[in-house]
């Protein structure tokens, strides 16, 4: 009976060293490759391929090219389990997130997911629709998950969550949302109101409303009290009147933003434009103003906010601010805060103002 080769690193090497080229080898298995598929392929050791996956600078150039080609020929992912066997790390990350099936939450997710998972980071969702869901989740993802750091999404930690977090000595980095205390990925809300609302202006209309989401909102979240606050600066600054008639706030949905909407089309002087502060808002308001008998652009202009992906098949004029970027910018925040790393703000790439048919 023959002798099995040996599988210790430094033997491993030797022993594939007079194996055929590549394009002879055996076919590769049907189940899904292991890291001992990796070293085989690459040529190299298990151990080697190890320290590779661990961004170990003890491997030579030449070995860690061949062990990456390798990776990539056969899609080999990392087993996380094992991985936080092997280094006494959970590589978890906790995100906490209102309405996370929102398309503007669901883009900020996406980017964080990116981000983590080029780390070979997993995530661990907490969807937040109640107060006793934001109260759990907080409590839960901070001392009951083996979780390395935090991201909160669109909401403001109180001082109590904050005194927790501190507590429990976990890094935390807030996208859509700002503290002084901690890490943050900024969106300047009130600027771009200003944006939207100064582009009906310069389309000549004097009678804008806005439709948001209604005060005080849920969790906290401030976003559309900001974006309305900037809508009521341009109306100022361009001398035009802000009569809260204009203003009609409800639910973050679209069915609720038709509602709140309607009333604006029975006016004595209804209004001749109208800035929703999401893109799902806007859409609402358009279902609204068609109901009314109301064409858009022709009767009524229609700018929205985020620019998911919806306003480009809608038409619809949007304010685009980069969502799936600022996840992504949150990701690389906390990485470097759980390696010690101080960077308190981060700036992300200006609004900008994408005109469709809508205005």
């Amino acid at each position: 009976m023959p002798r099995r080769a040996p599988e210790n690193d430094d033997q491993a090497p030797q022993a594939l060293s007079r194996a055929p080229a590549t394009a002879d080898r055996a076919p590769l298995p049907s189940r899904a490759p292991t890291i001992r598929d990796v070293a085989r392929q690459a040529g190299v050791g298990v151990g080697t391929v190890s320290r590779v996956l661990n961004d170990s600078p003890l491997v030579k150039p030449d070995k860690r090219e061949r062990v990456h080609a390798a990776i990539a020929e056969l899609g080999f992912v990392r087993n996380p389990t094992a991985h936080s066997l092997s280094t006494g790390r959970s590589h978890a990350i906790g995100v906490i997130a209102p309405f996370f099936t929102s398309p503007s939450s669901a883009e900020r997710l996406r980017g964080l997911s990116t981000g983590l998972s080029e780390r070979g980071y997993l995530l661990l969702l907490a969807d937040v629709e109640t107060p006793e869901q934001r109260a759990a989740a907080f409590t839960d993802l901070a001392s009951r998950h083996a979780v390395e750091g935090l991201i909160v999404i669109s909401i403001r930690p109180t001082d109590a969550e904050l005194a927790a977090l501190a507590r429990e000595r976990r890094p935390t980095v807030l996208v859509d949302a700002a503290h002084r205390a901690l890490p943050h990925v900024a969106t300047d809300d009130v600027l771009g109101g200003e944006l939207a609302t100064g582009h009906l202006i310069a389309k000549g209309h004097e009678r804008i409303a806005f439709v948001g989401d209604r005060l005080p909102a849920p969790f906290d979240l401030t976003s559309s009290e900001r974006r309305l606050r900037g809508h009521r600066r341009a109306l100022r600054r361009a001398g035009l009147k802000a009569p809260r008639a204009y203003e009609r706030l409800g639910g973050h949905d679209r069915e609720e933003a038709r509602e709140v909407a309607a009333p604006l089309f029975e006016l004595p002087e209804p209004p001749t434009a109208v800035f929703a502060a999401s893109d799902v808002q806007a859409i609402g308001v358009i279902e609204a103003a068609e109901r009314a008998g109301l064409r858009v652009p022709g009767d009524l202009a229609v700018i929205g906010f985020d620019d998911i992906d919806l306003a480009a098949v809608a038409g619809l004029t949007t304010v685009r601010q980069p969502l799936r970027e600022s996840g992504r910018r949150g990701a690389e925040l906390l990485l470097a805060a759980i390696e010690g790393v101080k960077a308190p703000v981060e700036a992300i790439e200006p609004l900008t103002v994408i005109e469709r048919r809508t205005t």
